[in-house]
């Protein structure tokens, strides 16, 4: 049939299952904008308040869901807002697709009104970007979007559309695209090396492992359960692996970095077999490289060639989709249990308990609210089954420390990029892709206003997320260092804030403000009950720090308690 190239985008999008898009209008995508007005029975836009906000709800949908995030924008400034959200889905690993408009055909490269070089802009934080300047081209470039978006190591597609091509009539068909020449998202399984892992594995004394988001992209949770209860080997989690075990499993010995646990970064130099499952050995993992697990065989399950031996080491790589390859490695793997060795990790929690963790879940000597403290009354009221979104900062590392999760793709925070301002625009794109679960944003006062606005999405679209600010009026993370590395020097880091309830408020959002210890239950359990959108502000500890801790450039054997 004959259509023009903006309807040949809605349909796209509907042929591939999408029925939920983030974006904001402009001049250059009006004629897409004009069609989404023609199928908004069959396809829901969410207005944002900015388009930051559009790439961030994408992201928070799809790693809720798994699905493939949508976040359409203008040309110009419209596509440059999207950068920073196409950058952290880029190093999360988010399966998005960004629609952007353009200039005309006729006016690229002539500095027209609100033209940008987006393509060239957006190359370095994209899986694939590519330039629509004619209609016929818009079936198979959207296809191919999606397509790259979704598969392999999953990551953020830009699609550019002049506008000429919007305008313009094509004779429309669609076919998903299941391969594209040169394009091999996931490589083939070589047994051998499963074996060769096997081998090694089931001769170790000490071994550990270490699993990262690869086993939620994969749908892999249930074999890493099942190798950690047949194998006995303790399990260690990156922040973007949280919640692809449960926490209260008891082989689950927590997480590693900077702010991990004492037990599996201090054991992490003791252990004789490291299996790293789909994590990449990021620097805030493994601390300082040269004394990072020297000791140990190092065995990695990844599907991204380039992530092997880029920052450690392998003695065998098994190169695969890990699903796949967990599937291959169970019935190889022997019985055991390392009880010894597990008791290793029970020694070092205790260590702790004591020192860390039993003053930040009940802080004594007169102090104030803790973050810890208030994670864990929402772990009260949550019993668990919440999606926690969390902001960047002290609190996300709280959060992340302290949060229960029962079952997977529940912890939703910015890992690699680090994006204040994530956290309130993607509570919304998690609890509108998973309505049936509850979603709570843990903010800090700070991140929390470079997206406020996205209260007005909020009230526009009446989504029931509810929003936790845990209020120190610093920039708390910075301010951390600032203490201990440079000596008490709080440059630029104190916060004068505003009335953030009254401006809740202003949003037509519940709002209460927390100052007190004995006010805490009765207030989380009131917003848990809430069954419309609630913000809760926490007055907590000014000067908390997080611990452990491990020093930029040093070894995680020199991770600190206090």
């Amino acid at each position: 049939m004959k259509i023009s190239g903006a309807e040949a985008v809605i349909r796209c999008l509907l042929a591939e299952g999408v029925d939920l898009v983030y974006g904001y209008p402009g001049g250059a995508i009006m004629p897409v904008y004009d069609e989404l007005y023609k199928f908004q029975d069959q396809l829901h836009h969410v207005l944002v308040r900015h388009e930051q906000g559009a790439a961030h709800a994408a992201q928070g949908f799809a790693r809720a869901t798994g699905k493939v995030g949508v976040a359409i924008a203008t040309s110009g400034p419209g596509a440059t807002n999207l950068v920073t959200g196409i950058a952290d889905a880029q190093i999360d690993s988010t399966p998005m697709v960004c629609i952007t408009g353009q200039v005309g055909k006729h006016l690229l490269g002539s500095d027209a009104f609100q033209e940008t070089d987006i393509i060239g802009i957006s190359t370095p934080v994209t899986k694939w970007n590519y330039q629509i300047t004619e209609a016929d081209e818009i079936p198979e470039i959207m296809a191919k979007a999606f397509y790259i978006a979704r598969s392999g190591r999953p990551g953020p597609v830009l699609v550019d559309i002049t506008k000429n091509a919007q305008f313009d009539t094509l004779d429309f068909s669609y076919k998903k695209c299941t391969d594209i020449r040169s394009y091999h998202p996931k490589p083939v399984l070589k047994i051998n090396k499963v074996q060769e892992a096997a081998e090694i594995i089931n001769n170790a004394k000490k071994p550990m492992i270490i699993f990262g988001q690869g086993i939620i992209l994969s749908q892999a949770e249930a074999e890493l359960k099942a190798l950690i209860e047949k194998s006995g080997i303790p399990a260690a989690w990156t922040i973007l692996g949280l919640s692809a075990l449960p926490t209260e499993h008891e082989l689950n010995v927590g997480m590693v970095g900077m702010h991990g646990n004492y037990g599996p970064n201090i054991l992490t130099n003791e252990c004789d077999v490291l299996i790293a499952l789909g994590m990449r050995f990021d620097d805030r993992v493994t601390g300082n490289l040269a004394t990072y697990a020297k000791q140990a065989k190092v065995i990695h399950f990844e599907i991204d060639p380039a992530e092997i031996d880029k920052n450690v080491k392998t003695e065998v790589a098994v190169l695969a989709d890990l699903k796949e390859a967990l599937t291959a490695l169970l019935p190889l793997i022997e019985k055991n249990s390392h009880e010894e060795w597990h008791n290793e990790f029970k020694k070092k929690y205790e260590i702790e308990l004591d020192a860390v963790i039993n003053e930040e879940l009940a802080p004594t000597n007169g102090k104030g609210i803790s973050m810890g403290e208030t994670i864990e009354m929402i772990n009260k009221h949550s019993k668990g089954d919440a999606i926690m979104v969390s902001d960047v900062g002290q609190h996300q590392m709280f959060t992340c420390r302290y949060s229960k999760f029962n079952q997977t793709k529940s912890n939703v925070t910015s890992g690699g990029l680090g994006t204040m301002g994530f956290a309130l625009p993607a509570a919304i794109g998690a609890k509108m892709g998973r309505p049936d679960r509850e979603v709570v944003a843990i903010i800090g006062d700070g991140g929390f206003q470079m997206n406020i606005q996205e209260l007005g999405t909020i009230y526009q679209t009446k989504v029931p997320v509810k929003i936790v600010v845990l209020n120190n009026e610093f920039l708390g993370m910075v301010r951390q260092w600032q203490e201990l590395f440079f000596d008490y020097r709080y440059a630029s880091t104190v916060m004068v804030n505003p009335n953030f309830c009254a401006i809740a408020e202003g949003y037509y959002i519940k709002a209460r403000k927390v100052t007190k210890r004995e006010e805490l239950d009765e207030a989380i359990a009131e917003m848990m009950a809430s069954k419309d959108s609630y913000f809760l502000e926490v007055m907590v500890e000014k000067e908390n720090n997080v611990f452990p801790m491990i020093p930029t450039g040093a070894s995680v054997s020199d991770i600190r308690l206090s």
